[in-house]
């Protein structure tokens, strides 16, 4: 016991000077205490002090792993997992096609970081895939067919074989069974006029160019019919959260198309899902495609959230009232809420507004800092689709009269009629509303 006691510290007890004092009791720190009143101290007279008396703490219990709950506990996870892997097995064998097997050609029309991530995956699904990349840079074609290299954006990931690039439109769409365009949504119509001599009317085409015309307002599914001169020419919106970089990487990755067409949505389901590829399929291409675009305007304003340091809260309040915005205006034209709240809408969501990898979050967050538009635009060599877009979402609202605030800034800052620091204010000194 004598080894628990040390001198006290002088202030052990206010009331009575340092001798009075007792000694402190060194106590375990798994100890707790109960109050004891004590009377007879004959320093303090009549006066009561409290004091406390230890009592051991009983050690923190955790489940017994041998015990008849746990046990049962373990079973029912044991049987639920079960029934998933058998339930996932039975639909593959339903669902398994031979689209595969009896596609022989591919082509991608584009040759920027997502093309070339496309065309990789395909190219890898099948070793006698003849995946063609009608391209307009001669130095990346050379780069491609020479040293099977992206050098513009892939320096360092080789492509399969069975990728081939060509500036030849009428050579590249040739006997394809499928066509991939990767053609930035402002520049699509003029390029798809220039082509679509060479395209056959039953092409199917799989978009995954994400935004809006800005003089017209269109979505790709009406851009490409109506540049094809083809109201029938088969399309399908891909989308969903995917960096390039991470689909060349193979790291697990989930995506959805979306047709009219069930029967053609299913189809290229079964020519692109892989073992780190998951496609989900869906009717809603104006939810997909609606969705697809304004995430990229609402990047843009997460990334002026960080280029000036407002912090997590106020990233997390913009982009949860932006979310709102996108659904007041994807259903106003039509969108499912259950699109809105998957992989295209709420999943490319929050991997296009919370990282770094986004090209429309990098203009965001330059824009922030204080750099002009147009020197960050020079300085890229990817579009940013945002930018182009947001002007044309204020313009779809207006016609659907709803309220933007959030994207509606982000359009002003564009235009340079606001500065970053001014929309702030203006948001934060809107009326408090009820949340809806």
């Amino acid at each position: 016991m004598a080894a628990l006691l040390e001198p006290p510290p002088p202030f052990l007890n206010p009331l009575l000077p340092p001798s009075s004092n007792p000694t402190r009791l060194l106590l375990p720190h798994n100890l707790k205490f109960k109050r004891l009143n004590l009377y007879n101290n004959p320093t303090l007279h009549s006066q009561t002090t409290t004091c406390f008396a230890a009592t051991p703490q009983p050690e923190p219990e955790f489940p017994d792993p041998t015990s008849e709950p746990t046990r049962d506990r373990r079973r029912a996870v044991r049987l639920a997992w079960e029934k998933i892997v058998r339930w996932s097995r039975s639909l593959r064998s339903k669902t398994k096609t031979d689209i595969l097997e009896r596609t022989n050609k591919v082509v991608v029309l584009g040759g920027g970081s997502f093309a070339t991530a496309m065309a990789a995956h395909v190219a890898n699904r099948k070793d006698e895939l003849e995946v063609n990349m009608l391209v307009r840079d001669a130095q990346v074609c050379r780069s491609i067919n020479h040293n099977h290299f992206n050098s513009k954006y892939f320096p360092e990931h080789k492509l399969p074989e069975n990728v081939i690039a060509t500036t030849d439109a009428k050579a590249a769409l040739l006997n394809a069974d499928y066509c991939l365009h990767a053609v930035p949504v402002q520049f699509s119509a003029l390029f798809l006029e220039g082509i679509a001599e060479y395209v056959y009317p039953e092409l199917p085409f799989i978009s995954v160019s994400k935004g809006l015309e800005l003089n017209t307002l269109r979505t790709m599914s009406q851009i490409i019919p109506q540049a094809l001169k083809n109201p029938r020419q088969p399309f399908i919106a891909l989308s969903g959260p995917s960096f390039a970089l991470e689909l060349m990487n193979r790291l697990p990755t989930a995506m959805v198309v979306a047709s009219k067409d069930k029967k053609l949505a299913n189809a290229v389901q079964q020519l692109l899902a892989s073992s780190y590829l998951r496609i989900s399929t869906s009717s809603d291409v104006t939810g997909v495609e609606v969705t697809g675009a304004l995430k990229n305007v609402l990047a843009i304003a997460a990334g002026i959230v960080d280029g000036m340091n407002l912090g997590n809260n106020s990233k997390a309040a913009l982009v949860s009232q932006g979310c709102s915005e996108i659904r007041w205006l994807a259903t106003k034209m039509g969108a499912k809420p259950t699109t809105i709240t998957g992989l295209s809408g709420i999943g490319d969501i929050m991997l296009t507004c919370f990282v770094n990898l986004s090209r429309n979050r990098t203009v965001g967050v330059r824009l922030g800092s204080g750099e002009r538009l147009d020197d960050i635009l020079s300085s890229m060599n990817q579009v940013a689709e945002g930018v182009s877009t947001a002007g044309a979402v204020i313009a779809l609202a207006q016609k659907y009269n709803v309220k933007m605030p959030v994207l509606t800034a982000v359009a002003r800052i564009i235009d340079n009629e606001l500065t970053p620091k001014k929309a702030v204010f203006e948001l934060m000194s809107l009326p408090q509303v009820e949340e809806v």
